[in-house]
């Protein structure tokens, strides 16, 4: 493996580069491309933290761990709530936040606050040509020409290989506290989920778990926080009995939501499928029989453990959303694809894009620009 340390030996690297590169942070997400793999990790570490100004630079390859524990010395932390890959798929190694960013890992909040792409207030990257490139800075603005910040975060290493990250971070809440709607119905527990988002209430949380009901989350001062979960109750009472979860259970059942932990070390492939939150319970409905599944952001997400080789995207087409394979063998990857195919004229502009930033195909050659 190669494991440049420095921005010079990361670009010497790709120039002198005479086949496809394999490019990867941590290695925790599975989604190794072709080639000599290429890792970020070597280039790790903060390069500037202003609590201040709520803003962080990091070298790419800087452990999630590293830059989360820095944020909570000053009770503030990286909002978008990244998903941990590793029990899920079985992998080991440290998420890097030039990984979070390549994939643009977004967890629960982001019905809320947004994706990790905006976030990424600036970029330094490598090209295919081995060209250094920056883009963006310390502070948002808009910029002429290809916005590269929102481009990279998402092209899951095929354009270029992130050496440096520029982040807006929040300030942590206070507590949170959760309300659990008892329902088993999967059209009812995402009309409920619809008129919590649809409140004045806040709400930065809204999952669907079949054995369990659908879970709204509040956040905040405490005051604050008893105050606007006492209003949803009642907002959300119709929807069936209701449960309220404390900060610690509250903060576990997320965490359980955004690593997917249901279906760690579970046999069968997971499915990542995203969709109109409107469009869920008939998505749902044409899952294959015995598929299990799991519901966030407000069914917009929907997680699905299923047979092995089952071709799921058949299974559900059509539907105005795309499906990722995120957990199968090494052949059904390459029978069904990890990605969702484009249409022609998306994937003309892909392709396009990709020749412009990498001429010689080198990076994650195999890879598909994903959202």
């Amino acid at each position: 493996m190669m494991t440049p340390r420095s921005e010079e030996e990361l670009a010497a690297m790709i120039v002198a580069a005479r086949g496809p590169l394999a490019v990867q942070g941590g290695g925790t997400r599975g989604f190794a491309g072709a080639g000599d793999e290429l890792s970020s990790a070597g280039l790790s570490g903060i390069d500037l933290y202003e609590p201040g100004a709520l803003t962080l630079v990091a070298r790419a390859g800087t452990p999630v761990a590293e830059i989360e524990a820095a944020l909570a010395g000053e009770n503030q932390r990286l909002a978008f709530e990244p998903m941990d890959h590793r029990a899920l798929l079985g992998t080991t190694g440290q998420p890097t936040i030039g990984g979070v960013m390549a994939a643009n890992v977004s967890g629960p909040r982001r019905i809320a606050v947004g994706a990790a792409r905006d976030f990424a207030l600036g970029v330094r990257f490598v090209d295919g040509s081995g060209r250094i490139v920056k883009n963006g800075g310390r502070v948002m603005k808009n910029v002429t020409g290809y916005d590269l910040v929102k481009l990279m975060c998402g092209s899951f290493g095929t354009l270029g290989v992130l050496s440096e990250v520029a982040m807006k971070v929040l300030p942590k809440p206070e507590t949170q506290a959760s309300l659990v709607i008892g329902t088993a119905d999967v059209g009812q527990a995402v009309a409920a989920l619809a008129r919590g988002l649809g409140s004045p209430f806040e709400v930065t949380g809204a999952a669907f778990l079949p054995d369990r009901g659908a879970v709204v989350r509040i956040e905040g001062f405490e005051a604050s926080v008893s105050y606007r979960l006492g209003a949803l109750h009642a907002v959300l009472g119709g929807f069936g009995d209701i449960e309220r979860l404390d900060a610690e259970a509250s903060q576990s059942l997320w965490q359980s939501v955004r690593d997917v932990q249901r279906f760690a070390e579970r046999a069968g492939d997971v499915w990542r499928i995203s969709v109109k939150p409107s469009d869920a319970p008939s998505v749902v409905a044409a899952l294959p029989e015995g598929a299990e599944y799991l519901l966030d952001w407000g069914g917009g997400l929907i997680w699905v453990l299923c047979a092995e080789r089952t071709d799921l995207r058949a299974g559900i087409a059509p539907f105005a959303g795309h499906a990722t394979l995120v957990r199968a063998d090494a052949q059904t990857r390459a029978q069904l694809g990890v990605f969702q195919p484009e249409a022609p004229a998306l994937g003309a502009l892909t392709n396009g894009v990709r020749a412009r930033f990498d001429p010689r195909g080198l990076l994650n050659a195999r890879r598909t620009l994903a959202a």
